[in-house]
């Protein structure tokens, strides 16, 4: 999705847009040759190369135009979603439902449209629409793989897998079909599968990077095997694009760590490291921090009381990324009263509606300062009915989207009874296995190890705040712990749900279903204690994450 104009656009225009050139003129048509029709498609097909020559305002200005003689124009309202992209997915949505709902038969809108559904989270309404895409143009690949991927982030991979096996056969060379389906298979636990269809798409060249790290990341070597040797001969490729080597980086990187050539492996991870094209922002991110404890404060949050709902179904299992969350969650998830709903990012996503103007920290202060009862009710039952979409009959919920450590303020607002489980682990360890995964680009704290240092001691203060204005409401699960004791840790996290003991919760790597987060292989095994004490393998290699983190160094 990312800088991208959605599939087939100039399927809707007359003719072809021209050339993409900075200096282009902005013509203006005459109405006394051009009919409406010529003369509408005509600022479209401008809008579209002002857009792709970055002059985003001069675009949307000439789709406005076009609105204001006919608002109900479709393609002006899609290709001003398009110009949103990225920039403000709330109005890309509304553009494309408006866009959807004048041309209901097209599509290419139902498919954009339910690809930034599924970019923002809203998994059911993705589904929804993806599936009209796929009934409005039979056999089309790229629908039937966009709902195959929606149908996996939603938990539900098994119904992904025919969709992914029937566009192979309708177009076995597509390379993102056969690691598409291998992702599905990975989620459901059926490894060699995957594994058998990774090797496929490496012998055919496709997505072949991405199959090495696939490879990679599902098991765990024990002695060097045939594909390193192979990923290193791939990494002398000179024709290799920027994200291509950053994946055989990670592979590499995994391999060696596994089989203890600790130097050489975390020599891989620096270098896919080097190759982000952002750097995090630590001195914005401190402000933020700043903002959060300055207005969760226990005067303001007083007089929040009796806002949001009485429900006790949500449990937030949150922390720093890589602690033990996952872990924690199939623990819980195991139980039948229980269900694990992955990492949502709904809760975000409603933080970022309260201050939806200048997305700015006096706009959202201003908003949850002047909430009422009534908007805070209506906010919780929002999230409510969308992990409901998961488990309409669970008796607990479970979202472990990591940082929702940052919102525990407004959870606490919205949601007076949730549980809130904060998984905690050694410091230096669990910065080192955020260091060796690949994370998006919203979380590129972990592209250097002394900015992930910081970042994890800003993270620490805030949870201190958290501890000290939410006294005994945060329950506190360490990660070494769960190793050494892991029945009298499960039973503490049971009880602390108010459910009763389930043995059950002890064979949590036993349990069906999909699993969709970096720790998909670790928790269909057994606890173990290999990733105790890790940091200790990498000497001298470390020190600048230490130095990050001071005295917070091996808490």
């Amino acid at each position: 999705m990312n800088n991208r104009l959605p599939p087939a656009w100039s399927k809707h225009l007359k003719t072809r847009s021209g050339p993409q050139n900075p200096q282009l003129k902005v013509a203006q048509p005459r109405a006394a040759s051009l009919s409406h029709v010529q003369a509408d498609d005509a600022l479209l097909r401008q809008a579209l190369n002002l857009q792709q020559a970055d002059r985003l305002a001069e675009a949307e200005a000439l789709c406005q135009r076009v609105l204001a003689r006919n608002p109900r124009h479709p393609l002006a309202l899609y290709l001003l979603g398009t110009f949103a992209l990225d920039l403000d997915d709330e109005m890309a949505i509304r553009c494309f439902e408006r866009a959807v709902r004048e041309a209901p038969q097209n599509p290419h809108y139902h498919l954009t449209l339910g690809e930034i559904y599924l970019k923002v989270g809203e998994h059911s309404d993705a589904i929804r629409h993806f599936e009209v895409a796929c009934q409005l143009k039979g056999d089309w690949v790229e629908a039937l793989c966009a709902l195959g991927r929606a149908y996996t982030e939603f938990g539900k991979a098994d119904l992904a897998v025919p969709l992914y096996e029937k566009a192979l056969e309708i177009d076995s060379g597509r390379s993102a079909i056969r690691m598409g389906l291998a992702n599905a298979l990975v989620s459901l636990g059926r490894m060699d599968e995957a594994t058998r269809h990774m090797k496929e798409a490496i012998s055919r060249r496709q997505e072949i990077a991405a199959a090495y790290n696939g490879l990679a990341s599902i098991r765990q070597f024990v002695e060097e095997p045939a594909e390193l040797k192979s990923i290193l001969t791939e990494l002398k490729n000179p024709e290799l694009d920027r994200k291509s080597i950053q994946q055989f980086h990670h592979a590499a990187g995994k391999i060696l760590n596994d089989i203890r050539r600790y130097d050489e492996a975390i020599g891989h991870f620096r270098q896919a490291k080097e190759l982000s094209t952002r750097r995090f922002d630590m001195d914005s991110y401190r402000r933020s921090v700043d903002f959060m404890i300055e207005l969760f404060d226990p005067p303001m949050l007083a007089s929040k009381a009796g806002h949001g709902s009485t429900s006790d179904v949500p449990v937030f299992v949150l922390g720093m990324p890589r602690s033990g969350t996952t872990l924690t969650e199939q623990i819980l998830a195991s139980h039948p009263d229980v269900h694990g709903a992955g990492e949502l990012t709904k809760l975000r996503r409603i933080t970022n509606r309260l201050a939806p103007k200048t997305r700015s920290p006096e706009e959202l202060r201003r908003s949850i300062l002047d909430m009422t009862v009534d908007q805070s009710k209506s906010l919780a039952d929002e999230y409510l009915t969308h992990i409901r979409q998961r488990s309409p009959d669970a008796r607990r919920i479970v979202d472990k989207l990591p940082h929702n450590f940052e919102l525990i303020g407004l959870i606490r607002i919205l949601f007076p009874k949730a549980q809130i489980i904060h998984c905690r682990r050694d410091a230096i360890d669990n910065c080192i296995s955020c260091y060796f995964l690949s994370f998006n680009e919203d979380n590129i704290y972990n592209a250097d190890l002394h900015t992930l240092g910081l970042y994890y001691r800003e993270y620490d203060r805030l949870m201190g705040h958290w501890d000290k204005i939410f006294p005994g409401q945060i329950l506190q699960n360490r990660y070494e712990d769960m190793v050494s004791d892991q029945e009298g840790q499960s039973r503490r996290l049971i009880d602390h749900l108010g459910l009763p003991w389930d043995d059950a919760c002890l064979r949590f790597f036993d349990k069906g279903g999909a699993v969709n987060t970096f720790s998909r292989w670790q928790v269909r095994q057994p606890i173990y204690t290999s990733s105790v004490s890790r940091w200790k393998n990498y000497g001298s290699a470390i020190q600048p994450l230490i130095d990050g983190l001071g005295d917070l160094a091996g808490n």
